[in-house]
């Protein structure tokens, strides 16, 4: 397997009022597929970074694994770049898959009851599902 690393800087403060200390990881597993690995907190400070990393780092007609597994804080105002990269990802034909940590998962609950985003449980799982299942596309709704 050849793994291209790239890392990607998000902001990092050093005020110690700021809560805002997410790191982004770009990897390439293969020539189309990146994986995208994201830590610490993720708020209306730095939400647009993931969104911005995700379609960064991806290739029309590629593969994106967004690993969150990693994310200690997950605010329920980053769900709506969950949905944008979700749309972008369809609009440019890139197949996708979230890992969600337990943060993540609590915001998925109540954001996105009908499990409409391509979630899974591991890297390899992801991996997997993006190499045997062909994309079903779900939209969803932000309306409220």
């Amino acid at each position: 397997m050849n793994v291209t690393s790239l890392n990607v800087a998000s902001r990092v403060t050093t005020s110690p009022h700021d809560r805002t200390r997410a790191q982004f990881c770009a990897q390439w597993l293969w020539p189309a597929t990146a994986v995208i690995s994201v830590s610490g907190e993720l708020d209306a400070s730095n939400a647009t970074e993931l969104t911005d990393c995700g379609i960064r780092h991806t290739r029309p007609s590629g593969q994106l694994v967004l690993d969150l597994s990693a994310v200690d804080f997950f605010s329920a105002g980053c769900f709506a770049c969950l949905h944008t990269l979700n749309v972008r990802c369809a609009g440019e034909n890139i197949d996708w898959v979230l890992i969600p940590s337990r943060a993540v998962s609590r915001v998925l609950g109540i954001c996105d009851p009908a499990r409409a985003l391509p979630v899974s449980t591991s890297l390899p799982a992801a991996l997997s599902t993006l190499r045997n299942q062909p994309r079903q596309l779900r939209l969803v709704d932000v309306t409220p």
